[in-house]
C-alpha cells in the first residue's frame, strides 16, 4: 500500500510506515501491489472507479480519503501501469468497439436450431434454408395460399430474408404460429374481400407485367425471378420448388442463388 513508501516534499519531509509491520519487508510490498492491471478495462464505467481499484482497504484506514489516494494512485505512486484519464478513455473505447465486432462476427442460434420437422415438409424446408437466407447467400420468395383466422382464402409472396430480419421465427418454427401472407408482404391478396397489395422489399423490386405477370427483380445482382408457373423456369441462377404439404392449401418456394452485381 502507499503506507510504504517513502514521501518527501521540498517544504518538509515525512515519512509513511506500518512500524510494527516494517518486518514484512519487501516481499509484503509486493503482494500488496498485486491488483490486476491487466484486468479487462470494460469493467470500470469511469476513471474514478479504475482508480479506486487500485485502492486497497489499508490505504483508505491510514489516508482517511479516497480522492487523495486516488491522486496518489493517479501521479503513479503505485508499482506497475497506471493509466492517465486519456489512456483509459481510449482503452475503453477500444475495449468496447472490439466486444461489438466480436457479437457482430459471432455465430448466430439460427431460430430452427434443436427443432423436429419430421411431420412438416414446408418448415423442413424453411429450416434448411435458414442460415444460407441470414447470410445473404441465398434470396427465397414463398408463395402461399391458405385461409386466415376469420377463414377467408388469403394468397401472397413473403421474402422470407426480410421476415428472417425483422421477426422472430422461433414461433413459427416451435409450430405456435402459422406463417402466411401480409399486406406488407411483397404481394398479398384476399380472395373475398378482393383487397390487394404490393410491395418492395430490402431484396426485391417488384416488375409487374402485363404479358409475363408478377416478375421480382433482385436488388443485389439485378436477376429477375419469373413466378409463373407456365415457364419452364424462374430465371437465372433460379429454382422454383412445389412443396407437397397438408400444412397450408398451396406452398412453392422459390430459390435465387444471389451474385454480386458486375461493376
Amino acid at each position: 500500500p502507499f503506507l510504504f513508501l517513502e514521501t518527501r516534499a521540498a517544504s518538509s519531509e515525512a515519512t509513511w510506515e506500518w512500524g510494527s509491520q516494517s518486518g514484512r519487508g519487501n516481499m509484503a510490498m509486493e503482494e500488496d501491489y498485486s491488483h490486476p492491471y491487466e484486468d479487462s478495462i470494460e469493467r470500470f464505467t469511469t476513471y474514478e472507479d479504475y482508480l479506486d481499484n487500485q485502492i486497497t482497504p489499508q490505504d483508505r484506514f491510514y489516508l482517511e480519503e479516497d480522492e487523495l489516494a486516488r491522486q496518489l494512485v493517479e501521479i503513479g505512486c503505485r508499482k506497475g501501469e497506471v493509466l492517465s484519464r486519456e489512456e483509459f478513455a481510449a482503452r475503453r473505447e477500444a475495449a468496447e468497439n472490439a466486444k461489438k465486432a466480436r457479437l457482430q462476427n459471432a455465430p448466430k442460434v439460427l431460430a430452427s436450431a434443436q427443432k423436429d420437422f419430421t411431420d412438416f415438409p414446408f418448415l423442413r424446408h424453411l429450416a434448411c434454408r435458414e442460415e444460407l437466407v441470414r447470410n445473404g447467400k441465398l434470396s427465397t420468395i414463398i408463395f402461399i395460399r391458405d385461409t386466415n383466422t376469420k377463414g377467408q382464402e388469403i394468397s401472397g409472396y413473403i421474402d422470407y430474408g426480410h421476415r428472417l430480419k425483422t421477426e422472430n421465427f422461433e414461433p413459427y418454427f416451435e409450430r405456435k404460429k402459422r406463417l402466411l401472407p401480409r399486406p406488407s408482404d411483397l404481394s398479398f391478396y384476399n380472395w373475398d374481400t378482393q383487397h390487394s397489395t404490393h410491395n418492395e422489399s430490402p431484396n426485391f423490386q417488384i416488375m409487374p407485367d402485363h404479358e409475363q405477370g408478377l416478375l421480382f427483380k433482385n436488388k443485389r445482382d439485378r436477376k429477375v425471378i419469373n413466378v409463373d408457373p407456365k415457364v419452364e423456369s424462374p430465371g437465372d441462377n433460379s429454382k422454383r420448388l412445389d412443396v407437397q404439404t397438408t400444412e397450408y392449401i398451396q406452398v412453392v418456394i422459390f430459390d435465387h442463388m444471389t451474385r454480386k452485381k458486375s461493376q
